[in-house]
């Protein structure tokens, strides 16, 4: 009788599944950020339709609703576009520190609110560009990585600093006294430190881990303060 030893998966096949796992858990934060700009739409058709039914119509009010349903209608395209980027990204794309934190905190910010974690953002205005891929993968894996193992409520402080190696993320979580949050992802797996380690290792990024901090350094896209 011969004992067969299965491999483990290929670092690729590792790094879609991390991928994939981790749009799983976008998908709630990526729908309410489509939603947000097509609401207003709706209430203010309802505006601009009773204003049209009046007997002598305001028609520099009725311009203005419609102005602004132009408006929300542009900026819900754009999102739904954003949106794509995340699931058939484009690896030429760079981005500031400032912008791409910025970006995935939004994004985040709210579900994480209502499971009972606040984020604050030390990040300041950085020399230099890294790839949009690599930060949106591993600093929405960290961060969802770090609450999935520490219990609500609990306080996220994300903090940069430019080393010549790359863009240098700290991520620091620290338990606080208050509620515990009420929502959680439904039917959606965790998202591990094997998870996190198969996207850093895909993306090139260095991730380590120091009891509840957790480093990242992303490669610049071009060196601080030289043209692309």
């Amino acid at each position: 009788m011969h004992t067969v030893h299965e491999a483990g998966p290929p670092s690729a096949v590792r790094a879609d599944a991390a991928r994939y796992a981790l749009l799983r858990r976008l998908a709630a934060s990526m729908r309410h950020h489509l939603v947000v700009n097509l609401q207003p739409i709706g209430m203010i058709y309802e505006v601009m339709e009773r204003r049209l039914r009046a007997t002598e119509p305001d028609l520099a009010q009725v311009h203005d609703s419609a102005l602004k349903i132009k408006g929300f209608a542009r900026a819900a395209l754009a999102s739904c576009l954003d949106v794509v980027t995340w699931l058939a990204p484009d690896e030429s794309v760079t981005v500031t520190a400032a912008d791409g934190v910025r970006e995935c905190i939004g994004l985040l910010a709210t579900g994480l609110s209502f499971r009972g974690y606040a984020i604050r953002n030390e990040v300041t205005a950085l020399p230099g560009e890294v790839r949009r891929t690599a930060i949106r993968n591993l600093l929405t894996a960290a961060l969802i990585h770090a609450t999935d193992q520490s219990p609500a409520p609990a306080d996220l402080v994300l903090t940069a600093r430019s080393d010549p190696a790359g863009l240098r993320l700290a991520l620091v979580l620290s338990a606080v006294d208050g509620v515990r949050g009420f929502a959680d992802e439904v039917d959606c797996r965790q998202i591990d430190w094997g998870d996190v380690m198969a996207l850093a290792e895909a993306e090139s990024v260095h991730v380590e881990r120091d009891g509840q901090v957790l480093y990242m350094v992303i490669p610049w896209a071009a060196a601080p303060g030289n043209p692309r």
